[in-house]
């Protein structure tokens, strides 16, 4: 059976004792990224209602709208829809929450749609940050038959047509209730999307459209009850929480689909101005990619991507993210950092290389709505990634920060990092916590004290390294590391207009004059250089202070 498309329809006016940070925090964060990540929900938007006149909002006519267009209704009727509904997908946040809240929730089929040449779709990210106005006419028919057809005969063949002459006229959606609801009463709804700047107000082609005698016939034999209201763009969800909002709560849920618990932090342990969120993307061939994501709290602030080497977490960030932070100026910015894949053993089916590495961060850009990245700065196999994203993406890149890597992968490096895969499988440490295989202290220790220089070797900077070195999975490590194998991006860079530096720890061996060359053989002029003094492979460890100075710099 061909697929029904249609939309679920929600109005929501909190009551008067639920904070309205704790509304838009649930819905933002956790109501509506749940339902986007489904395949059949195509989008996902919150509007607010401008036609209260300067009167309260009630529960009969609530402030607040949520719309989602669904390929195919009948998947609402289904578990992976339904298990949202209740306990374990359910928190008890959110269940709290819909408490404090009068909700009314509809289901319509698609009946019909006409859109202008200038309508542009806002769930695509290119979009972000354009606004519509809604106009949703609710349609409650006369008892007897043929008025269904004659309501839509008269829309066919006249109303639609007028409406498209309003200024400002986008598309125009015709619907009905649900099949997959035959206990709801049949009602119409049309949705009507108009630019911010519209003829709303008294245009004269929109009293044309209303005061034909067809459409006074239609409105005194056909309709019984019509209902009518205006509403602004508010919010677009995407598939992964970024919304701070004053005060922020954490919620939980077992699930167990819920690959990676989201939490979020109402003050951020690294200077940042507003709070934190840990949640999760998911890449287009179904990898989970835990992230953090915290800085400001403007949901269109600019974005900085930040790449990790092999084996580690994103805490080699710590103490750079607090320096930078520290700074004023670096306080408009937002920061995301992730687990690349490898560092577990569901890190997918497709051989890593650097190439399916630059599309995970386009994956995240997708998710978090960013069009563009103000900077991807990455270390290692993350200074390949970061490289290789500009010059894959540069639509999506605004600049970046290459550190400690090389333009093409080392002659033996397959040889050298199998030998190293072969001390772990000697070693055969396993995690206490999980039971899976990982990459053990031998290798940890040997691989950590040759990106530290030697004045900074067993400082406890130096062993929580080591720590995440160890505790990787020795699976992902196998997958992760073959990216390293066998990748040549020089002749790309040659052309490369993204902005761009390279940045490299003055102590980690060959590197820092492979990379100066790297920065000589840049795009047309050349790009950045900039060596950390007294730094091995990572300087955003042992030099965060510096470091996060040179990033400065770099943005300004």
């Amino acid at each position: 059976m061909a697929p029904t498309p249609g939309i679920l329809y929600v109005t929501m006016q909190p009551k008067a004792g639920l904070p309205i940070s704790q509304f838009h925090d649930w819905y933002n964060n956790e109501h509506g990224p749940l339902r986007v990540r489904l395949p059949f929900f195509e989008n996902g938007f919150r509007y607010r209602a401008s036609d209260l006149e300067g009167k309260d909002a009630s529960e009969a006519k609530p402030e607040w709208m949520a719309i989602y267009d669904v390929t195919d209704m009948e998947e609402m009727t289904k578990e992976a829809y339904l298990r949202l509904r209740g306990p374990p997908s359910k928190t008890p946040r959110e269940a709290d929450t819909m408490a404090q809240i009068h909700v009314d929730r509809k289901l319509y089929d698609l009946v019909e749609s006409k859109e202008s040449k200038e309508f542009r779709r806002l769930e695509e990210v290119e979009n972000e940050g354009q606004e519509n106005v809604m106009v949703a006419v609710f349609i409650d028919l006369q008892p007897g038959e043929g008025m269904e057809e004659k309501l839509n005969k008269w829309y066919r063949e006249e109303h639609t047509e007028m409406m498209s002459k309003v200024p400002g006229w986008l598309r125009t959606r015709r619907f009905v209730t649900s099949s997959i609801d035959p206990q709801a009463p049949a009602q119409y709804l049309a949705l009507y999307d108009y630019s911010p700047k519209n003829g709303l107000s008294g245009a004269p082609e929109l009293e044309a459209a209303r005061t034909t005698p067809w459409a006074k016939e239609v409105q005194s034999k056909v309709v019984k009850e019509m209902k009518r209201r205006v509403y602004n763009s508010y919010y677009t969800f995407g598939p992964a929480p970024r919304y701070f909002s004053p005060k922020l709560s954490n919620w939980n849920s077992t699930d167990p689909q819920h690959a990676y618990i989201t939490k979020t932090f109402s003050t951020s342990a690294f200077n940042a101005p507003a709070g934190a969120i840990e949640s999760y993307i998911t890449t287009p061939d179904g990898v989970n990619l835990p992230y953090r994501l915290e800085g400001s709290a403007d949901p269109s602030a600019p974005l900085i991507v930040l790449t990790n080497s092999i084996l580690v977490t994103w805490g080699i960030w710590d103490n750079f993210l607090s320096s930078f932070f520290s700074n004023p100026t670096n306080q408009k910015y937002r920061v995301l950092r992730y687990l690349t894949r490898g560092r577990s053993s569901a890190c997918g089916t497709k051989p890593i290389t650097v190439d399916v590495l630059a599309s995970d961060v386009i994956a995240i850009l997708d998710a978090l709505r960013v069009n563009k990245a103000a900077a991807i700065i990455g270390v290692s196999l993350g200074g390949a990634t970061t490289l290789n994203t500009a010059l894959k993406y540069p639509d999506r890149v605004a600049s970046f920060i290459s550190c400690d890597t090389s333009s093409k992968s080392p002659a033996g490096n397959s040889k050298a990092w199998g030998e190293r895969i072969a001390i772990c499988e000697k070693e055969n440490a396993v995690s206490i916590s999980s039971g899976e295989t990982i990459v053990g202290k031998e290798l940890a220790d040997v691989t950590v004290r040759r990106w530290f220089v030697k004045e900074n070797h067993d400082t406890p900077e130096m062993e929580r390294i080591k720590e995440m070195v160890e505790t990787n999975s020795l699976d992902g490590f196998r997958s992760s590391v073959r990216a390293l194998f066998e990748y040549d991006l020089k002749e790309e860079m040659k052309n490369s207009k993204v902005k761009g530096m390279f940045l490299v720890g003055g102590g980690d061996g060959v590197l820092p004059g492979t990379m100066k060359e790297m920065a000589s053989a840049y795009g047309s002029s050349g790009a950045e250089y900039k060596v950390i003094e007294n730094a091995g492979h990572l300087p955003m460890v042992e030099k965060p202070e510096e470091s996060a100075s040179v990033v400065t710099g770099f943005l300004g």
